[in-house]
């Protein structure tokens, strides 16, 4: 193994130094913005009832985890998402796969898509609710009609932007069009499948909450609702805490995907 050189130590050394620092502003900024939120609120800069505090918040959260309720609403919201996403992205990845060995059925649906994908979601959530019922299968359908149409028209472009001379050494090797698929367009388009995964975790989350603002008994978006018109703000305050953390812990395990698909490159 060869020594590393003077310039390149210098270099790694910069670049941990810089990751450290970013680490630690991270912390900061998040420490200081939650000791200026509790600091104003104790001394009634603003109003505790309306702002509510971060005590408050892991009060309420330590009360609700004592009597396990608070794990029924996660639970319930996290199998939702989880379920949407997958379907998200089993769906997506079968109708770009369709539209790229048709042309001609790309080119009845693309204009279908591109309307489906700029229609607000929030407006099919009722529409959902009378044809399925208030049921958990209409808070996933909701949950899927936020990312569905997005994912497949950006995994269709991927598909069809992928090196055509490769597909041409394919042909030219008598392979078929199955071949190019399974052999250069899927292997070349992994790096844009967990890119849209990375959006998709997001927006399936974002869907569920819409659902269950409408139709749900559980789940953290019920919370959120019934804390706003019950005035319990602590709860929901807590709820967007949690949904934050959600959000931040599905990206991970979607970049730990990434990570370790660039560990086998």
């Amino acid at each position: 193994m060869t020594e590393l050189s003077s310039g390149q130590k210098q270099y790694l050394h910069r670049q941990i130094r810089r990751r450290r620092i970013v680490r630690v502003s991270r912390v900061l900024i998040l420490l200081s913005f939650l000791f200026v939120w509790e600091f104003t609120a104790n001394v009634g800069i603003i109003d505790s009832f309306i702002f509510s505090s971060p005590s408050q918040i892991a009060l309420c959260f330590w009360r609700m985890m004592l009597d396990q309720s608070i794990f029924l609403h996660i639970g319930v919201t996290l199998y939702e998402t989880i379920v949407s996403f997958l379907l998200v992205i089993a769906i997506s990845i079968l109708v770009a796969v369709a539209l790229w060995f048709s042309d001609k059925l790309s080119e009845i649906l693309d204009p279908y898509i591109v309307v489906l994908n700029s229609l607000p979601k929030s407006a099919l959530a009722p529409l959902l609710i009378v044809w399925l019922g208030a049921t958990r299968t209409t808070i996933i359908a909701a949950g899927m009609s936020v990312a569905i149409f997005g994912s497949i028209l950006n995994l269709y472009t991927s598909f069809m932007t992928v090196d055509p001379e490769k597909i041409k050494l394919i042909y030219t090797l008598h392979g078929n069009r199955f071949h190019a698929l399974t052999k250069v367009v899927i292997p070349s388009s992994i790096p844009s499948i967990i890119s849209v995964m990375k959006v998709n975790i997001g927006l399936c989350l974002v869907g569920v909450i819409i659902g269950e603002f409408l139709a749900a008994r559980n789940g953290l978006g019920y919370l959120i609702i019934y804390a706003s018109q019950t005035f319990k703000l602590d709860w929901l305050l807590m709820s967007i805490v949690l949904l934050c953390i959600m959000a931040m812990g599905l990206y991970s395990l979607i970049n730990l995907l990434e990570r370790i698909y660039r560990k086998q490159l």
